[in-house]
């Protein structure tokens, strides 16, 4: 087939995680060449006739657009254009896309659908702040832990308020504030197939030589600063399928019913924090996580049997079937 490896249109200036999305389309780009596929790159702008030209003899889109013009929350955008054209395409719908992309408007679907998810409070109104409690606050828009690190855990609605305003002057955007969770770490990376969506072997994101009085984050530095100590810090390790079984069963019980919920397709992760009481609470949904080769879907794929090539492959013939 003819494959056009769609990506976000990236300066050259961009941060790291940014840049990665080019990592990842050379990676996917090369996997689809050794399956026999004829492929072409691009990077995806929000102009329809420019977009009509790129598609032209396209018979599939491995669509890879983290953000559009710098924004993850307007990346639903272009599986939105390729959904208005017909065009058959990998992945998930922007309907399921826009909807994570909003982290606390997800929380409120998982806590109306049932499934656990930790506390939490929004501007302007800063409602249900609790004094004694610490919390994380976040970009209500953006993933890739952009703004995230030891200072982002805060107590009290004080210190909240004043992180948020920083936050918002430093990197725009909407700022939220998460309970945090002191347990530890999953991530769940979930395969569509023919029968259905599989849950792949679960990572755990460790802590073995963090300070004692550091919150167990894994902020901007360790995700995308390879050679810093925080990267080096937290590790990813697999086994608690054999290790914990009732944990595992639970945990992949959980992350099925919010795919089902939000209607995913093709690919998604999705993050657990274990909070005070040891139960396993969502975090949040990623629709189309990094595919890059050492990330965490394929090194769950690699578990589970999987080689880059054919994870790539069974990726794109979901989007076909």
């Amino acid at each position: 087939m003819r494959v056009l490896v769609l990506h976000s249109d990236v300066p050259a200036d961009a941060p790291p995680d940014e840049q990665d999305t080019l990592a990842t389309a050379e990676c996917v780009a090369k996997a689809l060449r050794e399956c026999g596929h004829e492929v072409v790159q691009g990077a995806f702008v929000p102009d329809p006739q420019l977009f009509d030209r790129m598609l032209l003899g396209t018979d599939v889109v491995f669509n890879l657009v983290e953000s559009v013009f710098g924004r993850g929350s307007l990346a639903g955008i272009a599986p939105a254009m390729l959904e208005q054209r017909g065009v058959c395409f990998t992945g998930t719908p922007s309907i399921a896309i826009n909807s994570c992309a909003d982290k606390p408007f997800t929380k409120r679907v998982l806590r109306a659908a049932g499934l656990p998810t930790p506390d939490w409070s929004e501007p302007p109104h800063w409602e249900c702040i609790s004094e004694d409690r610490q919390y994380v606050v976040k970009a209500a828009a953006e993933d890739s832990s952009v703004g995230l690190d030891d200072a982002s855990v805060v107590r009290g609605g004080e210190a909240l308020r004043a992180r948020a305003g920083w936050s918002v002057a430093q990197h725009g955007g909407i700022w939220f504030a998460e309970s945090y969770c002191p347990g530890r770490e999953f991530n769940v990376s979930i395969l569509e197939t023919a029968a259905g969506p599989r849950v792949l072997p679960i990572a755990e994101i460790v802590f073995p030589d963090w300070q004692p009085d550091r919150p167990r984050l894994v902020g901007y530095a360790a995700k995308w600063d390879t050679h810093s100590e925080d990267s080096m810090a937290t590790p990813r390790v697999f086994g608690i399928e054999k290790e914990e079984p009732e944990l595992a069963q639970d945990i992949a019980r959980l992350s099925l019913a919010a795919w089902n919920l939000f209607g995913l397709r093709g690919y998604a992760r999705i993050d657990f924090r274990l909070d005070e009481e040891s139960r396993p609470t969502i975090l949040e949904i990623n629709p189309n996580p990094c595919l890059e080769r050492e990330a965490g879907f394929a090194a769950a794929a690699e578990k589970a049997g999987l080689s880059y090539a054919n994870l790539v492959e069974r990726i794109l013939r979901v989007a076909i079937a």
